[in-house]
């Protein structure tokens, strides 16, 4: 939070400033960066203080050639490196698409920046807090050598099913892809000129459900120090990624590097976990999974013909000059499918307390 709030407050304070003593605006991003980098620091301090963990700084060369000894330290090193790697894959497969999509219609890359940044909204807001509810867990039951049975209580499968069905309710474009990638409520919603941005997030929406599962799965390698594993799968992601990009950008444009992350560095991604989670027996399917599945593809289904009707039923383009109009209708229907959504796993018979547990 504190950095996105750097970032937006150096939009609204320093780039009319920066304009106006001759400074490129953008640069006020860079502050933004590193003003939220230092409140990040710094926001830890006080609870680390009350846990008696506050850092310690003393003689720069005699606290590290202590930390240096310490067989921890070059532990954490070891295991530091092949994640660092994995980490970088990612970044790596950004990069090269970025490149490739300069060279694609004026406004890809723009496009494709739009798209990630709705889509990083479902992935944080349920990938990234389960992933890290999830670690402390895991690696207290890897210390009782008791992976299995964690997995099993935690309900890992369901909740990764969960949270891709929560976000895709919390997000529509989410059900609208695992749908088929249907791009029309977006393009709806939008203007003429935005709708290729829709295009783009129908090509990452299909890996959504990979996405989220990525941060709920690779915490069962990294508990028990595994580090390896996933990188290598991240590689091959990588690899699988731009071949996809060689068979499907020239039909398909700035869509094709999208629909190639959301397949080949999600889905494949995702998926390769898994299986590596089953074959160590690390992860054990809950009795009822496949039925649970069924449930939430039922559920998402009846939301995706919901928000299709939606779609066309609204004047949603001639509404441009109404946005609050636009805005409140937007908020009852999302209003509406969620209850829709969860109403139908409830009918299905799902009960929905089963995920709240501590």
């Amino acid at each position: 939070m504190l950095l996105n709030l750097s970032l937006i407050a150096s939009i609204v304070l320093l780039a009319p400033w920066f304009q106006r003593i001759g400074i490129q605006p953008i640069y006020s991003q860079a502050v933004g960066v590193m003003v939220g980098g230092v409140l990040q620091l710094a926001i830890q301090l006080p609870a680390l203080r009350r846990l008696g963990m506050a850092p310690r700084i003393g003689s720069p060369f005699a606290g590290i050639r202590a930390a240096w000894r310490d067989p921890g330290t070059r532990k954490i090193l070891g295991l530091m490196v092949p994640a660092l790697i994995g980490v970088s894959v990612a970044q790596i497969s950004l990069l090269i698409n970025t490149q490739i999509a300069s060279y694609l219609r004026a406004g890809s890359v723009s496009w494709l920046n739009n798209a990630d940044r709705l889509m990083e909204f479902p992935t944080a807001l349920l990938g990234v807090a389960l992933g890290v509810v999830l670690m402390p867990q895991l690696a207290a039951a890897r210390r009782r050598r008791r992976p299995g049975a964690l997995f099993g209580h935690a309900g890992l499968g369901p909740a990764a099913r969960g949270a891709a069905g929560g976000s895709r309710v919390d997000r529509p474009a989410g059900v609208r892809h695992a749908a088929g990638g249907h791009a029309v409520p977006l393009r709806r919603l939008q203007r003429r000129r935005r709708a290729p941005v829709a295009i783009a997030l129908a090509g990452y929406g299909t890996g959504l459900l990979g996405l989220v599962a990525i941060k709920v799965l690779a915490p069962g390698y990294y508990a028990s120090h595994d580090m390896k594993t996933p990188m290598r799968i991240a590689i091959v992601a990588l690899v699988l990624t731009q071949l996809l990009n060689i068979a499907l950008v020239p039909v398909l444009q700035h869509a094709g590097l999208a629909l190639s992350i959301g397949l080949g560095g999600a889905l494949v991604n995702a998926g390769a976990l898994l299986v590596g989670l089953l074959r160590r027996k690390t992860y054990k399917p809950s009795p009822g999974w496949g039925k649970f599945a069924l449930q939430v593809l039922a559920g998402s289904a009846l939301l995706a013909a919901f928000l299709l009707w939606a779609a066309g039923y609204f004047p949603w383009v001639q509404w441009r000059a109404e946005p609050v109009r636009r805005a409140a209708t937007l908020a009852v229907l999302l209003a509406g499918a969620a209850a829709i959504y969860f109403g139908a796993l409830v009918v299905a018979g799902v009960k929905l307390r089963q995920f709240v547990t501590r």
